[in-house]
Formats: C-alpha cells, structure tokens, sequence
C-alpha cells in the first residue's frame, strides 16, 4: 500500500506452514535476523539450509488487530554484511494477480495486486522517513522512498534501492512465497553489525477487490499501512 501526493495517508486457531522454527517475537513488537556469513540467491525455500535456522515472526490480523483466517504469514529475516534478506510466507484462499507480469523493471502501482510488503527505517529521530519494498507472487517488484511530510511520488518510486525479488506459487498447497535480497546500504547509514536496530513492519494485500484482505505484522490502527508510529523493531543478532 502506497501512500501518493494525491492523498496523505492517515487514513485460532491457523497453524502456519509447518517449519520446525520457534517463532520469535510472536507476541511482541520485536523481530530478529540472525547473521550469515554466506550470500544467497534467489532462494523461496522455507527448508533450504539458507532459510531452515531463520527467526521467523507472523502477521496474523487485519489493520485493526483482528484475526485474518486462513492468512497468517510467516515473515523470516537473515542478514549479512552486505544484505537483508527476508522471506515471505503466505497462504492464500484466492490470488489477484496481474495480467502480463513484468518482472525486469519495477511496477508501479503494484499495491493494487497481491503483494507483500515490508516498510524499514533507520532513522529513530525521523520516524516519518522510510523505505518501501513490494514484492508479488509472480516476482513483480518495486521500491520506494517514503517521506510522509513531503510525498514524492515520481521522486518516490523512482528511487532505486537494485534489491533482489523472486516469487513461486504453490497452487496445492495455496501458498506462495516471497523472496527479498535488500543492500543494507540502502536502508541505513551504518554498516550492518550485530546490535543495530531497524524500524519495521511487515505486511500484505491479498485477493479480489470484492474480498480484499490486509494482513499486518503490527496492526496500524488505520485503513493505511503508513503509520510509522505503529512499526515495530528488527534487531540484527549474530546467532
């Protein structure tokens, strides 16, 4: 969900897919990437040797806190001194997708498809200044510069962070899964290292108009996402 010059957005019982990983921070504002001294490519396993170990939270619950059924996402997050990597995983009861997908330069205007979302800031003193990435489940991607007191939307979305996306659907299990490489230097001044803090939230759009559902990490209060005063944190740990 994008916030434009057009308008300034203020506006139980699911077991998630099986993975053997305790979540963490489940219950909290807090989620956590655990260090790799390896670099991976595009990688939508969840049981890969890359991903198998990562700390994982889940968006559960619409705007306003309220459960989403058949929709709770697994969001797991890795880092390394070079990239934050994160991966989506997310069930699904009807897909809204795209016709004629672009995956070689970003879509704008993604929001208005199935997409994952992820919003990080680094700056704690200016909390209204962020980064936005999308990803679809046909691979389709786009970032974007926030700034809510002086949005920017060609400035915006044409800002270019060069993150890696990948997406595969798995039409069976009716899940579809989301892979993020983001250069760290994209998203904060300090060199990556364990104890660095982010401020972040995860979150999705999923399925026609007629059933449209948001689905979010630290539910906003709102109709929006845009409310960085909602965000929670993404400590970066070295195990």
């Amino acid at each position: 969900m994008r916030i434009t010059a057009r308008e300034t957005r203020t506006k139980e019982k699911e077991a998630g897919p099986a993975t053997g990983v305790p979540p963490i921070g489940r219950h909290h504002n807090q989620a956590i990437a655990r260090f790799t001294d390896r670099e991976s490519g595009p990688d939508t396993d969840p049981h890969s040797p890359f991903w198998r170990q990562a700390p994982s939270v889940f968006a559960a619950s619409d705007t306003y806190g309220r459960i989403v059924p058949d929709h709770r996402t697994e969001i797991r997050t890795n880092w390394s001194l070079t990239s934050l990597y994160i991966l989506f995983v997310c069930p699904y009861l009807e897909l809204n997708l795209k016709p004629n997908p672009e995956i070689a330069a970003e879509t704008y205007e993604l929001w208005n498809w199935d997409v994952a979302e992820v919003f990080i800031g680094s700056d704690f003193q200016n909390i209204r200044r962020y980064k936005e990435f999308e990803l679809s489940p046909q691979g389709e991607w786009v970032d974007l510069d926030i700034d809510l007191d002086r949005p920017r939307p060609e400035e915006g979305w044409l800002w270019s962070s060069r993150f890696e996306a990948a997406a595969r659907i798995e039409t069976s299990l009716r899940i579809w899964y989301g892979f993020m490489r983001i250069p760290y230097s994209a998203i904060d001044t300090r060199p990556a290292a364990a104890g660095n803090r982010l401020r972040i939230n995860f979150f999705r759009c999923q399925g026609p108009k007629r059933n449209r559902k948001q689905i979010a990490w630290q539910p906003s209060g709102s109709t929006t996402f845009h409310v960085p005063e909602m965000f929670g944190t993404l400590k970066l740990v070295k195990s």
